[in-house]
């Protein structure tokens, strides 16, 4: 592990160095930690790829003294047992109208776009954790045959529930935000309710499937 203060409230905590499922399960092994054992002078925990940041009371402790009891809830790492993973499928209706990078995508990498297609819906993703906009979950990993770089200017709007790729990432956007993904898809479902409880569909150490469907079927299961 390594430690660095992130503000004067704040430690952030590395549990590795590279993006990749055994860093992200130690991750969520200290997250779950520190949820159960609920210090008092903690405020908040944001999981990400590789590290936790640790939000704490300044007035109760400095970051010498949350290192050190960080350390020692670590300690409990190796015998800590997650819950299974939690399966979420995503229907997505690919290309035309719903995916306008599709085709570009296929151009890029030398491959019929129904081979994107292929790629992209047959592989089972982690949810490393969520943030940019409530719901919006970084999911990982994309098969190395479509890695693809975000567009060199970003988009003002990217309609809600588009699904996106960018490097070895895949996401849905859950509301219509400016953006810099490219657009292969869309999913006629809410990944975001703040009437629904849990509110977000795809929930941190989720695995996740996307099913390729028709535009007809997208009309048909298009949430209000």
């Amino acid at each position: 592990m390594r430690f660095r203060a992130a503000s004067d409230s704040a430690l952030l905590v590395y549990l590795g160095d590279e993006i990749s499922l055994q860093v992200h399960r130690r991750v969520l092994a200290l997250l779950q930690i520190l949820q159960q054992e609920r210090p008092g002078w903690l405020i908040n925990l944001q999981p990400a790829y590789c590290s936790l940041l640790v939000t704490f009371d300044p007035l109760q402790i400095d970051h010498s003294e949350v290192e050190a009891a960080v350390r020692k809830f670590a300690s409990h790492l190796p015998e800590t047992r997650l819950p299974a993973a939690r399966m979420v499928e995503i229907p997505v209706c690919y290309g035309g109208e719903f995916g306008p990078d599709l085709q570009e995508v296929a151009v890029l990498h030398g491959l019929p776009a129904q081979r994107i297609i292929e790629l992209h819906s047959s592989r089972t993703y982690h949810a490393y954790f969520l943030g940019f906009a409530p719901g919006f979950a970084y999911l990982g990993d994309l098969a190395d045959e479509i890695a693809t770089p975000r567009l060199a200017t970003p988009r003002k709007i990217v309609p809600a529930r588009s699904v996106g790729i960018a490097g070895k990432q895949t996401a849905v956007y859950p509301f219509a935000t400016p953006g810099g993904w490219r657009l292969i898809g869309r999913t006629p479902l809410r990944v975001f309710s703040p009437e629904r409880e849990p509110m977000e569909m795809i929930a941190i150490g989720d695995e996740v499937r996307f099913r390729a469907i028709s535009a007809e079927e997208f009309r048909a299961l298009e949430s209000p």
